[in-house]
């Protein structure tokens, strides 16, 4: 009866083995996985955001940069319930005076690729802070086709309300 108690304990220690290595693989993959994809996406909106202002720093002297206060922004967010919604007044930082003009001559464009946006992002794409940044940046690179060029420098949010 000894010799019978040993094979299983030999099968029952190489099963222990065998999960534990899969284990091991399994949290390595995981790990990688989460480096790969996660920690390395706030680099990425820094990483989108330094060539704006290198670029802006370079051509525009602080003097010359304005700062244009849009409208306050009240959208639903896409949420399945519909009970989300986002309130947002933001500052648009432009390369000179008539970059301002042409912006507040735009508003309608504005505000229309603004709201197209948020609408469709849902409480969890907002949630995080840097899917706020990535926000940052979407709006800049929106704002930025309907200008035509590298007008706008950076967005700031003076007012960011999800509920």
């Amino acid at each position: 009866m000894a010799d019978a108690g040993q094979p299983e304990k030999k099968k029952s220690k190489l099963k222990w083995i065998i999960v534990l290595v899969l284990l091991v693989i399994v949290l390595g993959a995981g790990g990688f996985a989460a480096w790969k994809f996660f920690l390395s996406a706030p680099e990425d909106p820094a990483g989108q955001q330094l060539p704006l202002d290198a670029g802006a720093a370079g051509e525009v002297s602080p003097k010359d940069a304005r700062v244009v206060t849009l409208p306050t922004f009240l959208v639903n967010l896409a949420d399945p319930l519909g009970r989300r919604y986002i309130k947002l007044t933001l500052d648009v930082e432009v390369v000179s005076p008539a970059a301002a003009a042409e912006l507040e001559s735009s508003q309608a464009k504005v505000r229309d690729a603004i709201i197209l946006l948020l609408s469709s992002k849902s409480y969890v794409d907002l949630a995080p802070l840097e899917n706020k940044i990535l926000l940052k940046n979407e709006i800049v690179t929106r704002l930025n086709q309907i200008m035509g060029g590298s007008k706008v420098v950076r967005v700031y949010f003076t007012e960011l309300v999800i509920q």
